[in-house]
């Protein structure tokens, strides 16, 4: 797949992430909403899915991974920043695939295209610092 379609993906879980964090709708009507309001032509749609539903099933074993990197609880960050961390969080562990400097990247660039105008600084900090932990062999 192509690195724009992957990123456009993440573009989306992470406005679809965000809308379930502050609607709390079963993730099926989330899902439902962004393929029938996107164009998915130029998505990985299967990317955005997988996405969606892994941090949406497995948010508190997310949370638990990136906690000790935040310098504060999850639930106190702002909801872009925590939907970026979680989506980051969740390519980390179960995507290795995925170097970690793509999944740093994106999730700065994310940041800065949807955050507040220093998210992006922060966000950089807690996954520099995470990395270290759950891609150890690859950092090495």
């Amino acid at each position: 797949m192509k690195p724009k379609a992957r990123r456009l993906a993440r573009q989306l879980a992470l406005q679809a992430v965000y809308g379930w964090q502050l609607n709390k709708v079963p993730v099926e009507q989330v899902e439902l909403s962004m393929v029938t309001s996107n164009n998915m032509q130029k998505v990985d749609t299967e990317y955005f899915l997988e996405l969606l539903r892994a941090v949406v099933k497995d948010t508190a074993e997310l949370d638990a991974k990136i906690k000790p990197y935040l310098g504060r609880l999850p639930e106190e960050l702002d909801p872009v920043e925590n939907a970026i961390l979680r989506i980051a969080t969740y390519e980390l562990v179960a995507r290795i695939d995925v170097p970690y400097k793509v999944v740093i990247n994106e999730a700065i660039e994310l940041a800065k295209s949807f955050g507040a105008d220093e998210s992006h600084k922060f966000v950089n900090g807690v996954l520099d610092k995470a990395i270290k932990t759950l891609r150890k062999n690859e950092r090495a």
